[in-house]
C-alpha cells in the first residue's frame, strides 16, 4: 500500500522494494547521526528493526502523515519502547515532519523522547517503554475496530527477550481467544538482550510452536530481506479468524560491523568516531547532512540550556556542584555502592541474587564478577519483574537472603501485587533493590525515571525502606539490610554520580536519622559539615531545618550553604535515609526547635514530605507552636528526557530551589513574628544584595529568552 491522501484517496508517493532497501539504509545513517548527538541510546535494536520499520511505514501500512488522526489509518504500536529513535525515523521519512529533526533525541525539551510519548509527537499510537504492554494496547485497539465497524489494522513490534514478560503471553492468549484477525505481531528476533544471548538469559524458544498453541498464524522470514519481509505482511493480510506474528531472524547491530551480534551495544551510543566508521559502511559518510544535523542539535542545546537556566532562582554566584574554587567534591553513582556491598559480602552461602536482565546497569552484577564460585548462587529470571518477586519469596522462604534487583518503576510497581500479597503478608525476608530513582536517570524518560515508589512501597504494612544519599551510605545500608534487617525490605538508589558526603566515620545507625550542620567553607565540600546522630545532637537554635533523603542530602546541604553565604541564615539539615520506620523523634526536635521546616526529595512530592508533615501535625509536643512546612519535589508530573543534572534543575528539586523555598518560608515566619512580637529580621548582607542585582538582570533575560523561543 503506498502512502495515501486519505482525504481524496490519491498517492503521496509510491515506493519500489529497491526504494526500501534504499530507505532503510539511510534511515540506519540518520540513526547513528541522532544516536551520536544524543549521547545515549540503544543502536542495537534500532539498527535490527529498521528494514521492518521501512517497509512498514513507506509501504505497508495505511497512514497519512498530513492527517494524523484519520480514522481508518493502521495503527502501529511499538511495544519494544527502546527503539524509539527506528520509530521517529520511519514517521520522518513518511511525511510527519522533517526527519533530520530527530537529531535533537533525547535532548530537554526536545519531542523526541527516550522512549515514545503519543502526547509528544503525530503517529505515535501509545506511549511505552515499560517492555511486555504493547501487546495488550494492540489487542484493546484491534477489539475496538471490531465494536466500531472499522477494518483498519493493528501492528505490534516487539522484540525476542521482550517474550520473557508474562503479560505478553496474556495478550497472546486473548488475541487467539478473540480470533483478531486484524492484529499481526512482529518479533524482532535479534537474540540477543541487555545481559547477553536471550537463550542464556532465559530461553523463550520455541517461539513458533507457542505462537501456535494459542492459535496465531505463524510467518518465519529473514527480517532484513524486504522481498520477504514485504510477502509477509501481504501474508497475513489474508489470514482469516486468527491473528498473526511474524518470526522476524534479524542482526542486532545490522550494518555496522562492529556493533552486529554485540550484546554491548544494546544501550550504548556511537562516539563521534564509531558513527563516522558506520556511516561509511553503509556508505554514507559523503551522503548525509551530518555536520549540518550536529550543528542543529547544538543549536537546539543551546536554546534548551538558556530557557533552563532563565527559570532558576538567583543568588550572588554560581553555587553549582564543582563551579567554584573550593567546595570541591567527588561524584559516585549510588547503585556502585550497593554493588560493593554484594561484591564484600556476597560469600556468605545464604545470599542469592536475582537479576532481571540490566544486572550490570544496577550493579547487581557485581555479586558474581569475579566470583565464579558464586555463580550457583545466582539465578537470571530474564524480563519478568513479577515472577522474580515471588521466586525471592520462595528462596526467602527456605532460610535464604534473596536479593532481587531492577529499575526502580519495575521493582516497585509492576510487582506491587506480588511484593504486597506474598512477600509483605508473609513477612518473607526479601530485598528489593529499586534502581534509577528520580529524574536524575536523564535521557531514557519518563518511562525510567522511578518517581512514586515511596507512596507504594511505605504503604505496605511490614515493609522497610532504606533511601541512603551516597554511594558511600547505599553500600552501609545495604550490608545492614542484608544481614540485620528481618523482613520485606526495599532500598531506594540513584543512577547518575551524585557527591559523595559521608565515608566510614560518619554515623549511621539504621532507623536513626543524622543531623547536618554547616561549618564553613572548605576546599572539600564533605569537610565543611559536620555529621551527628539525631538522638545525641544538642539543639544550636538554628532559624529553619532541611529535611531531606537520598541524593536530595546533598542538594540540602548545599543549600544550607547558600543559605548562610547569602542570607547569615543558619540551617539544620537532617538525612532521614530511613524511611520506614522513620525517625519521628529527630523530626519533631527539629520543627521544635526552628519553627520552619522544607522537606526535599527527588520523588514526587509528598512520598517523603507527607510523611514528615504527618509526624509534625500528630505531634502533641508542638501544638500550640506555630511550624510553617515547605516541600521541594517534583510537582505531580511524569519525566522528561534530558541530561541528569538538567533535569534537577528542570523539575526543581536543586539546592538552589531548596534555598529559595527555605528562605521564603523563613521571612514568613519572621513577617510573623513581626506582627506578634516586634521582632528585627536580619539585615540583608552583601551578597543578599548582590542577588537582587544578579535577579534583576536574570528577569531582563528571561523576558528576551521568551521572545527568541516564540521567534
Amino acid at each position: 500500500m503506498p502512502i495515501l491522501n486519505s482525504k481524496t484517496g490519491k498517492i503521496r508517493k509510491r515506493y519500489s522494494t529497491d526504494d526500501l532497501k534504499k530507505a532503510a539504509n539511510l534511515m540506519r545513517g540518520y540513526d547513528l547521526v541522532s544516536l551520536n548527538a544524543a549521547g545515549s541510546g540503544h543502536s542495537g535494536g534500532t539498527l535490527s528493526i529498521m528494514d521492518i520499520t521501512a517497509a512498514l511505514y513507506l509501504h505497508v501500512a495505511n497512514h497519512d502523515s498530513k492527517n494524523p488522526d484519520w480514522k481508518d489509518r493502521d495503527r502501529i504500536i511499538w511495544s519494544a519502547g527502546h527503539k524509539a529513535p527506528s520509530l521517529y525515523l520511519g514517521l520522518g521519512a513518511a511525511g510527519y515532519y522533517d526527519i533530520e529533526e530527530v537529531v535533537t533525541l533525547r535532548k530537554l525539551y526536545s519531542p523526541f523522547q527516550g522512549h515514545p510519548h503519543w502526547k509528544k509527537l503525530p503517529g505515535i499510537e501509545a506511549s511505552t517503554g515499560s517492555l511486555g504492554q504493547g501487546l495488550s494496547i494492540s489487542v484493546g485497539i484491534a477489539l475496538a475496530a471490531g465494536l466500531n465497524n472499522r477494518d483498519h489494522r493493528v501492528y505490534c513490534l516487539m522484540g525476542d527477550g521482550e517474550q520473557q514478560e508474562g503479560q505478553v503471553w496474556e495478550a497472546v492468549m486473548e488475541a487467539g481467544h478473540f480470533k483478531l484477525d486484524n492484529l499481526c505481531a512482529i518479533i524482532d528476533r535479534n537474540r540477543l538482550q541487555i545481559d547477553g544471548w536471550v537463550k542464556d538469559v532465559m530461553n523463550v524458544e520455541p517461539l513458533a510452536d507457542k505462537y501456535r498453541s494459542f492459535d496465531w498464524h505463524v510467518i518465519h522470514i529473514d527480517g532484513h530481506d524486504m522481498e520477504q519481509i514485504l510477502a509477509a505482511f501481504e501474508e497475513a493480510g489474508h489470514v482469516k479468524g486468527k491473528p498473526t506474528v511474524i518470526l522476524a531472524d534479524t542482526t542486532k547491530g545490522k550494518g555496522v560491523d562492529f556493533m552486529e551480534d554485540i550484546a554491548g551495544w544494546h544501550g550504548r551510543a556511537p562516539n563521534t568516531e564509531e558513527m563516522w566508521d558506520g556511516l561509511a559502511q553503509l556508505g554514507l559518510d559523503n551522503i548525509l547532512p551530518v555536520k549540518r544535523m550536529l550543528k542543529a542539535a547544538e543549536s537546539h542545546q543551546k536554546r534548551a540550556i538558556k530557557i533552563l537556566e532563565a527559570k532558576q532562582p538567583v543568588f550572588s554566584k554560581d553555587y553549582f556542584w564543582n563551579h567554584t574554587k573550593n567546595m570541591k567534591t567527588d561524584m559516585d553513582p549510588t547503585r556502585k555502592g550497593f554493588g560493593r556491598a554484594l561484591a564484600e559480602r556476597g560469600d556468605d552461602k545464604r545470599v542469592v541474587c536475582l537479576g532481571a536482565d540490566i544486572s550490570g546497569s544496577i550493579t547487581i552484577s557485581q555479586f558474581y564478577e569475579g566470583f565464579p564460585e558464586r555463580m550457583d548462587r545466582w539465578f537470571s529470571v530474564g524480563i519478568a519483574e513479577q515472577s522474580g518477586t515471588g521466586v525471592a519469596a520462595g528462596l526467602a522462604r527456605e532460610g535464604k537472603l534473596p536479593v532481587f534487583g531492577t529499575y526502580g518503576v519495575f521493582a516497585s510497581g509492576r510487582n506491587l501485587d506480588q511484593l504486597r500479597t506474598t512477600v509483605c503478608y508473609g513477612e518473607f525476608n526479601v530485598m528489593i533493590a529499586g534502581a534509577h530513582g528520580g529524574v536524575s536517570v536523564g535521557p531514557d524518560g519518563a518511562t525510567h525515571q522511578a518517581l512514586e515508589e515511596l507512596f507504594q512501597m511505605c504503604g505496605i504494612p511490614n515493609m522497610n525502606v532504606e533511601v541512603p544519599c551516597d554511594s558511600v551510605e547505599t553500600k552501609r545500608a545495604t550490608e545492614h539490610l542484608l544481614f540485620k534487617v528481618k523482613g520485606p525490605k526495599y532500598v531506594r538508589f540513584a543512577r547518575e554520580a551524585t557527591p559523595v558526603v559521608t565515608d566510614k566515620k560518619t554515623p549511621y545507625k539504621w532507623g536513626k536519622a543524622n543531623v547536618i550542620r554547616f561549618r564553613g567553607a572548605r576546599p572539600k565540600f564533605k569537610d565543611a559539615f559536620e555529621h551527628s546522630l539525631s538522638s545525641k545532637y544538642t539543639n544550636e537554635h538554628e532559624d529553619l531545618s532541611i529535611i531531606a533523603c537520598g541524593p536530595s542530602v546533598p542538594e540540602a546541604m548545599r543549600a544550607a550553604w547558600i543559605l548562610k553565604n547569602e542570607y547569615d541564615i543558619e540551617t539544620r539539615v537532617v538525612n532521614v535515609h530511613t524511611i520506614k520506620p522513620l525517625d519521628g523523634a529527630a523530626i519533631v526536635k527539629a520543627a521544635a526547635d526552628t519553627g520552619v521546616v522544607v522537606t526535599a526529595e527527588e520523588h514526587q512530592i509528598g512520598g517523603f514530605g507527607n510523611q514528615v508533615a504527618a509526624v509534625i501535625g500528630r505531634a502533641e509536643k508542638l501544638y500550640g507552636k506555630p511550624t510553617v512546612v515547605g516541600m521541594i519535589g517534583v510537582n505531580d508530573r511524569f519525566g522528561e528526557s534530558g541530561a541528569p543534572w538538567e533535569l534537577v534543575k528542570e523539575f526543581e528539586v536543586s539546592a538552589e530551589h531548596i534555598a529559595a523555598e527555605a528562605k521564603r518560608l523563613y521571612d514568613l515566619k519572621v513577617a510573623k513574628a513581626i506582627g506578634t512580637r516586634k521582632a528585627k529580621p536580619k539585615a540583608p548582607g552583601k551578597a543578599a544584595k548582590k542577588t537582587k542585582k544578579a535577579a534583576k538582570k536574570t528577569r531582563k533575560t528571561t523576558k528576551k529568552t521568551r521572545k527568541t523561543t516564540k521567534k
